[in-house]
């Protein structure tokens, strides 16, 4: 089935969005950190916790999630320091 957006896995990391893991102390290393990272195509990657199937069932009306899809949380302050990178539309 043909999607309207596709993913381009030939993207690579530009430039983290906000502040790392460790700045803002979510991290004790550098092994397992969430992370928002603009691609060389605009996209985004998100790197945080995947509780897709915890959220699957509670997901509200006209919210879906694809079988190649997966809902990842990050801390609520990691998304807030990456505001002002993050280009109006």
């Amino acid at each position: 089935m043909a999607h309207t957006w596709e993913a381009d896995p030939s993207a690579t990391f530009v430039r983290r969005l906000g502040k790392s893991a460790a700045e803002l102390g979510h991290s004790k290393d550098e092994e397992e950190c969430p992370d928002i990272w603009q691609l060389s195509n605009g996209d985004i990657a998100v790197v945080g916790r995947d509780l897709t199937s915890h959220y699957r069932q509670h997901l509200p009306g006209g919210v879906n999630l694809g079988p190649d899809e997966r809902l990842v949380v990050i801390p609520g302050d990691m998304l807030s320091a990456a505001k002002a990178d993050i280009p109006d539309a």
